[in-house]
Protein backbone atom coordinates (compact mmCIF):
# COMPACT_ATOMS: atom_id res chain seq x y z
CA UNK A 1 0.00 0.00 0.00
CA UNK A 2 1.23 3.70 -0.53
CA UNK A 3 2.14 6.19 1.74
CA UNK A 4 -0.36 8.68 1.51
CA UNK A 5 1.88 11.87 3.95
CA UNK A 6 4.03 11.64 6.30
CA UNK A 7 2.47 12.71 9.57
CA UNK A 8 2.91 9.62 11.66
CA UNK A 9 0.61 8.31 14.39
CA UNK A 10 1.65 5.99 17.59
CA UNK A 11 -1.23 3.91 18.17
CA UNK A 12 -0.95 0.02 19.77
CA UNK A 13 -2.96 -2.52 18.42
CA UNK A 14 -4.78 -5.48 19.56
CA UNK A 15 -5.71 -8.27 16.91
CA UNK A 16 -8.59 -10.74 18.19
CA UNK A 17 -7.38 -14.54 17.53
CA UNK A 18 -9.34 -17.38 17.55
CA UNK A 19 -7.63 -18.62 20.64
CA UNK A 20 -7.63 -15.54 22.49
CA UNK A 21 -5.90 -11.54 22.49
CA UNK A 22 -2.35 -11.44 21.07
CA UNK A 23 -0.69 -8.12 21.49
CA UNK A 24 1.10 -6.43 18.67
CA UNK A 25 3.22 -3.52 19.35
CA UNK A 26 3.46 -0.04 18.37
CA UNK A 27 2.29 0.54 14.62
CA UNK A 28 2.38 3.91 12.54
CA UNK A 29 -0.39 4.98 10.01
CA UNK A 30 0.56 8.25 7.50
CA UNK A 31 -1.93 10.92 6.91
CA UNK A 32 -1.90 12.97 4.05
CA UNK A 33 -0.64 16.81 4.26
CA UNK A 34 -1.25 19.72 2.46
CA UNK A 35 2.30 19.99 0.59
CA UNK A 36 2.63 16.23 -0.52
CA UNK A 37 0.99 14.69 -3.27
CA UNK A 38 1.13 10.42 -3.39
CA UNK A 39 2.98 8.69 -6.18
CA UNK A 40 1.64 5.17 -6.29
CA UNK A 41 4.42 1.96 -7.52
CA UNK A 42 3.62 1.57 -11.00
CA UNK A 43 6.86 -0.87 -11.00
CA UNK A 44 7.00 -4.39 -10.01
CA UNK A 45 10.01 -3.58 -8.60
CA UNK A 46 9.35 -0.50 -6.82
CA UNK A 47 9.21 -0.37 -3.13
CA UNK A 48 6.50 1.96 -1.22
CA UNK A 49 7.22 3.68 2.22
CA UNK A 50 5.71 0.39 4.68
CA UNK A 51 2.10 1.12 6.11
CA UNK A 52 0.87 -0.21 9.34
CA UNK A 53 -2.84 -0.87 8.45
CA UNK A 54 -3.85 -2.71 11.77
CA UNK A 55 -5.45 -5.24 9.96
CA UNK A 56 -5.09 -8.94 11.01
CA UNK A 57 -6.50 -12.16 12.81
CA UNK A 58 -8.98 -15.03 11.68
CA UNK A 59 -12.72 -13.13 11.97
CA UNK A 60 -15.69 -15.52 12.49
CA UNK A 61 -17.57 -16.72 9.74
CA UNK A 62 -20.83 -15.72 9.24
CA UNK A 63 -22.17 -18.74 8.22
CA UNK A 64 -20.92 -22.38 8.22
CA UNK A 65 -20.03 -24.42 4.80
CA UNK A 66 -19.67 -27.69 5.10
CA UNK A 67 -16.05 -28.69 4.33
CA UNK A 68 -15.77 -30.57 0.87
CA UNK A 69 -12.50 -32.16 -0.09
CA UNK A 70 -10.82 -31.30 -3.42
CA UNK A 71 -8.30 -33.07 -5.35
CA UNK A 72 -6.27 -29.78 -6.42
CA UNK A 73 -6.47 -26.19 -5.60
CA UNK A 74 -8.72 -23.68 -7.06
CA UNK A 75 -7.87 -22.39 -10.27
CA UNK A 76 -7.79 -18.57 -8.72
CA UNK A 77 -7.71 -15.50 -11.26
CA UNK A 78 -6.71 -12.08 -10.72
CA UNK A 79 -9.35 -10.48 -8.43
CA UNK A 80 -10.20 -7.45 -11.00
CA UNK A 81 -12.17 -7.43 -14.43
CA UNK A 82 -10.11 -9.64 -17.30
CA UNK A 83 -7.77 -7.82 -18.66
CA UNK A 84 -6.86 -4.70 -16.31
CA UNK A 85 -3.31 -4.47 -15.24
CA UNK A 86 -2.59 -4.70 -11.40
CA UNK A 87 0.37 -4.03 -9.48
CA UNK A 88 0.67 -5.75 -6.27
CA UNK A 89 2.91 -5.92 -3.40
CA UNK A 90 3.44 -8.12 -0.41
CA UNK A 91 6.53 -6.06 1.59
CA UNK A 92 5.05 -2.36 2.14
CA UNK A 93 2.75 -3.18 5.39
CA UNK A 94 4.42 -3.68 8.40
CA UNK A 95 0.94 -5.30 8.88
CA UNK A 96 1.38 -8.40 6.79
CA UNK A 97 2.52 -11.55 8.19
CA UNK A 98 2.86 -13.62 5.27
CA UNK A 99 2.17 -14.10 1.83
CA UNK A 100 -0.70 -11.23 1.79
CA UNK A 101 -1.15 -8.56 -1.23
CA UNK A 102 -1.79 -4.77 -1.53
CA UNK A 103 -3.04 -3.80 -5.01
CA UNK A 104 -2.91 -0.76 -6.90
CA UNK A 105 -3.08 0.60 -10.45
CA UNK A 106 -4.08 4.37 -10.56
CA UNK A 107 -1.18 7.48 -11.24
CA UNK A 108 -2.74 9.05 -7.94
CA UNK A 109 -3.41 7.79 -5.03
CA UNK A 110 -7.29 7.97 -4.67
CA UNK A 111 -6.93 6.48 -9.09
CA UNK A 112 -8.41 3.32 -7.41
CA UNK A 113 -11.55 4.15 -5.18
CA UNK A 114 -14.86 2.25 -6.46
CA UNK A 115 -12.95 0.02 -9.16
CA UNK A 116 -14.56 -3.24 -9.22
CA UNK A 117 -13.40 -6.65 -7.60
CA UNK A 118 -14.10 -9.81 -8.44
CA UNK A 119 -14.43 -13.33 -7.08
CA UNK A 120 -11.32 -15.37 -7.90
CA UNK A 121 -12.89 -18.34 -7.93
CA UNK A 122 -16.12 -19.72 -7.62
CA UNK A 123 -17.10 -20.53 -3.67
CA UNK A 124 -19.92 -19.17 -0.87
CA UNK A 125 -19.43 -16.11 0.70
CA UNK A 126 -19.10 -16.67 4.09
CA UNK A 127 -18.25 -13.30 5.63
CA UNK A 128 -19.35 -9.84 3.99
CA UNK A 129 -19.28 -7.40 6.84
CA UNK A 130 -17.39 -4.19 7.95
CA UNK A 131 -15.19 -5.66 10.86
CA UNK A 132 -15.54 -2.18 12.63
CA UNK A 133 -12.96 -2.01 15.76
CA UNK A 134 -12.68 -5.86 15.30
CA UNK A 135 -9.70 -5.37 13.08
CA UNK A 136 -8.29 -3.36 10.58
CA UNK A 137 -9.79 -5.07 7.36
CA UNK A 138 -12.90 -2.54 7.39
CA UNK A 139 -15.12 -3.87 4.24
CA UNK A 140 -14.52 -7.21 4.31
CA UNK A 141 -15.38 -10.54 1.94
CA UNK A 142 -14.67 -13.78 2.41
CA UNK A 143 -15.52 -16.70 0.17
CA UNK A 144 -15.22 -20.25 1.07
CA UNK A 145 -13.93 -22.30 -2.34
CA UNK A 146 -14.08 -25.84 -0.43
CA UNK A 147 -10.88 -27.89 0.48
CA UNK A 148 -9.92 -25.71 3.35
CA UNK A 149 -9.63 -22.85 0.37
CA UNK A 150 -10.75 -19.20 1.67
CA UNK A 151 -10.24 -15.67 -0.55
CA UNK A 152 -10.36 -12.32 1.64
CA UNK A 153 -10.93 -9.48 -0.07
CA UNK A 154 -10.29 -6.31 2.83
CA UNK A 155 -10.71 -2.34 3.28
CA UNK A 156 -13.54 -2.28 0.24
CA UNK A 157 -15.41 1.00 -0.13
CA UNK A 158 -18.70 -1.23 -1.09
CA UNK A 159 -19.79 -4.79 -0.46
CA UNK A 160 -22.01 -6.06 -3.33
CA UNK A 161 -23.27 -9.96 -1.95
CA UNK A 162 -24.39 -11.01 1.36
CA UNK A 163 -23.08 -14.04 3.97
CA UNK A 164 -24.40 -17.12 2.55
CA UNK A 165 -24.33 -16.33 -1.44
CA UNK A 166 -22.71 -18.67 -3.79
CA UNK A 167 -20.51 -16.47 -6.34
CA UNK A 168 -18.73 -17.12 -9.58
CA UNK A 169 -15.58 -16.46 -10.24
CA UNK A 170 -14.82 -13.25 -11.76
CA UNK A 171 -18.17 -12.19 -10.27
CA UNK A 172 -18.47 -8.71 -8.63
CA UNK A 173 -18.38 -8.26 -5.07
CA UNK A 174 -17.05 -5.30 -4.23
CA UNK A 175 -15.26 -2.08 -5.03
CA UNK A 176 -11.98 -0.58 -4.00
CA UNK A 177 -12.03 1.49 -0.97
CA UNK A 178 -10.00 2.09 2.52
CA UNK A 179 -12.03 1.21 4.75
CA UNK A 180 -10.57 -0.34 8.02
CA UNK A 181 -10.31 0.83 11.98
CA UNK A 182 -11.28 4.12 13.07
CA UNK A 183 -8.65 6.31 13.30
CA UNK A 184 -7.07 4.50 10.56
CA UNK A 185 -5.66 6.50 7.81
CA UNK A 186 -4.80 4.44 4.37
CA UNK A 187 -4.59 5.10 0.56
CA UNK A 188 -7.53 3.19 -1.55
CA UNK A 189 -5.89 -0.25 -2.59
CA UNK A 190 -7.03 -3.91 -2.42
CA UNK A 191 -5.63 -6.37 0.78
CA UNK A 192 -6.26 -9.99 -0.67
CA UNK A 193 -5.25 -13.45 0.85
CA UNK A 194 -5.38 -16.95 -0.31
CA UNK A 195 -6.04 -19.23 2.70
CA UNK A 196 -5.84 -22.99 3.12
CA UNK A 197 -6.87 -24.02 6.62
CA UNK A 198 -7.18 -22.56 10.35
CA UNK A 199 -4.11 -22.22 11.61
CA UNK A 200 -3.38 -18.27 11.11
CA UNK A 201 -1.33 -16.63 10.14
CA UNK A 202 0.95 -19.91 8.60
CA UNK A 203 -2.30 -20.84 7.00
CA UNK A 204 -1.59 -18.08 4.33
CA UNK A 205 -0.80 -18.95 0.80
CA UNK A 206 1.50 -18.13 -1.94
CA UNK A 207 -1.40 -15.99 -4.29
CA UNK A 208 -1.47 -18.51 -7.92
CA UNK A 209 -2.78 -17.03 -10.58
CA UNK A 210 -3.90 -18.46 -13.64
CA UNK A 211 -1.36 -21.17 -12.36
CA UNK A 212 0.97 -19.09 -12.12
CA UNK A 213 2.91 -17.84 -8.71
CA UNK A 214 2.72 -14.20 -7.87
CA UNK A 215 6.16 -12.59 -8.38
CA UNK A 216 6.86 -11.90 -4.51
CA UNK A 217 7.28 -8.98 -3.22
CA UNK A 218 6.12 -7.26 -6.18
CA UNK A 219 4.47 -7.62 -9.33
CA UNK A 220 2.03 -5.87 -12.25
CA UNK A 221 -0.18 -8.73 -13.30
CA UNK A 222 -3.10 -8.51 -16.03
CA UNK A 223 -5.96 -10.23 -15.17
CA UNK A 224 -7.40 -13.75 -16.81
CA UNK A 225 -10.17 -13.67 -14.93
CA UNK A 226 -12.71 -13.39 -17.96
CA UNK A 227 -15.50 -16.02 -17.18
CA UNK A 228 -13.96 -19.25 -18.40
CA UNK A 229 -11.76 -18.04 -21.29
CA UNK A 230 -13.57 -16.21 -24.12
CA UNK A 231 -16.97 -15.77 -22.52
CA UNK A 232 -18.59 -13.14 -20.25
CA UNK A 233 -17.09 -12.41 -16.75
CA UNK A 234 -18.38 -14.03 -14.10
CA UNK A 235 -20.17 -16.79 -16.21
CA UNK A 236 -18.34 -20.12 -16.16
CA UNK A 237 -20.18 -20.77 -19.52
CA UNK A 238 -19.47 -19.59 -23.05
CA UNK A 239 -20.66 -19.72 -26.46
CA UNK A 240 -18.08 -22.86 -27.57
CA UNK A 241 -19.22 -24.93 -24.14
CA UNK A 242 -23.08 -24.21 -24.48
CA UNK A 243 -22.92 -24.56 -28.36
CA UNK A 244 -20.71 -27.33 -28.45
CA UNK A 245 -17.37 -28.31 -30.19
CA UNK A 246 -16.61 -27.06 -33.97
CA UNK A 247 -18.93 -23.79 -33.09
CA UNK A 248 -17.30 -20.34 -34.07
CA UNK A 249 -19.09 -17.15 -33.11
CA UNK A 250 -19.57 -15.19 -35.96
CA UNK A 251 -21.45 -12.47 -34.52
CA UNK A 252 -22.38 -10.91 -31.15
CA UNK A 253 -24.70 -8.64 -29.71
CA UNK A 254 -24.96 -6.56 -26.36
CA UNK A 255 -28.67 -6.57 -24.48
CA UNK A 256 -27.55 -3.92 -22.41
CA UNK A 257 -25.87 -4.85 -19.12
CA UNK A 258 -27.47 -7.69 -18.65
CA UNK A 259 -26.01 -10.05 -21.42
CA UNK A 260 -24.85 -10.66 -25.04
CA UNK A 261 -26.35 -12.97 -27.68
CA UNK A 262 -24.23 -14.96 -30.03
CA UNK A 263 -24.19 -16.40 -33.53
CA UNK A 264 -21.78 -19.53 -34.15
CA UNK A 265 -21.37 -21.56 -37.24
CA UNK A 266 -19.75 -25.10 -37.49
CA UNK A 267 -18.72 -25.34 -40.61
CA UNK A 268 -17.97 -29.34 -40.53
CA UNK A 269 -21.92 -29.94 -40.16
CA UNK A 270 -23.35 -26.12 -41.73
CA UNK A 271 -25.08 -25.63 -38.58
CA UNK A 272 -25.55 -22.58 -37.05
CA UNK A 273 -26.56 -22.05 -33.57
CA UNK A 274 -27.46 -18.73 -30.91
CA UNK A 275 -26.82 -18.52 -27.40
CA UNK A 276 -27.55 -15.63 -24.85
CA UNK A 277 -24.92 -15.36 -21.93
CA UNK A 278 -25.89 -13.40 -19.23
CA UNK A 279 -23.81 -10.76 -17.19
CA UNK A 280 -26.15 -9.86 -14.10
CA UNK A 281 -27.48 -11.97 -11.71
CA UNK A 282 -25.60 -15.38 -12.40
CA UNK A 283 -26.23 -17.76 -10.70
CA UNK A 284 -30.10 -16.81 -10.24
CA UNK A 285 -32.87 -18.34 -12.26
CA UNK A 286 -33.93 -14.51 -14.58
CA UNK A 287 -35.71 -14.16 -17.89
CA UNK A 288 -33.50 -15.10 -20.93
CA UNK A 289 -34.26 -16.31 -24.52
CA UNK A 290 -32.60 -16.80 -27.46
CA UNK A 291 -34.07 -17.82 -31.01
CA UNK A 292 -32.95 -18.65 -34.90
CA UNK A 293 -34.90 -18.32 -37.73
CA UNK A 294 -33.57 -19.90 -41.17
CA UNK A 295 -34.96 -18.23 -43.92
CA UNK A 296 -38.38 -19.92 -45.64
CA UNK A 297 -38.39 -22.20 -41.70
CA UNK A 298 -40.03 -21.75 -38.94
CA UNK A 299 -38.62 -20.27 -35.92
CA UNK A 300 -37.25 -21.83 -33.09
CA UNK A 301 -36.61 -20.36 -29.78
CA UNK A 302 -35.48 -21.21 -25.99
CA UNK A 303 -36.79 -18.97 -23.76
CA UNK A 304 -37.67 -19.01 -19.78
CA UNK A 305 -35.76 -18.47 -16.42
CA UNK A 306 -31.97 -19.81 -16.30
CA UNK A 307 -29.11 -19.59 -14.33
CA UNK A 308 -26.32 -18.65 -16.89
CA UNK A 309 -27.63 -18.59 -20.31
CA UNK A 310 -30.66 -19.46 -22.78
CA UNK A 311 -30.14 -21.75 -25.56
CA UNK A 312 -28.41 -23.64 -27.56
CA UNK A 313 -30.95 -23.08 -30.49
CA UNK A 314 -29.39 -24.99 -33.38
CA UNK A 315 -30.75 -25.06 -37.14
CA UNK A 316 -29.05 -26.44 -40.81
CA UNK A 317 -28.19 -22.97 -42.31
CA UNK A 318 -25.96 -23.42 -45.03
CA UNK A 319 -26.14 -21.15 -47.96
CA UNK A 320 -29.32 -19.68 -46.13
CA UNK A 321 -29.22 -16.50 -44.54
CA UNK A 322 -30.58 -16.77 -40.98
CA UNK A 323 -32.63 -14.14 -38.48
CA UNK A 324 -31.37 -14.69 -34.73
CA UNK A 325 -31.40 -12.93 -31.46
CA UNK A 326 -32.96 -13.13 -27.83
CA UNK A 327 -33.59 -11.19 -24.23
CA UNK A 328 -31.67 -10.83 -21.27
CA UNK A 329 -33.24 -8.52 -18.38
CA UNK A 330 -35.09 -6.12 -20.33
CA UNK A 331 -32.82 -5.75 -23.09
CA UNK A 332 -33.80 -7.30 -26.94
CA UNK A 333 -32.29 -8.14 -30.07
CA UNK A 334 -33.32 -8.88 -33.29
CA UNK A 335 -31.52 -8.78 -36.86
CA UNK A 336 -32.58 -9.12 -39.94
CA UNK A 337 -32.22 -11.72 -42.54
CA UNK A 338 -27.89 -11.77 -42.63
CA UNK A 339 -25.14 -14.12 -42.95
CA UNK A 340 -26.19 -16.09 -46.10
CA UNK A 341 -23.39 -17.83 -47.26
Amino acid sequence: MRSKGMLTLGFALLIGLASGQAAASASTVYAPTATTTPTPSTSATATPPAEDEGEGGDPADEVNVPFAATLAAPKFQLPFPCGQSWTGNSSNSSAHRSYEIDWNRGSTADADLGDTVVAAAAGTVVISAHQGSTNGYGNLVKIDHGGGYTSFYAHLNSRVVSAGAKVSQGQKIGTVGKTSKPGNNISPHLHFEIRKGSSYPSNIQKAVFNGVTFGYPNQTVTSKNCGGGGGTPGNPETPASVCGSGFKVIDQQALGTAGTVYLTYNSANGQNCVATLKKTSLGTKTAASAFLEVQGKTRATDSGNFTYYAGPVKATASGKCVKWGGKAGTATYTSPFEHCD
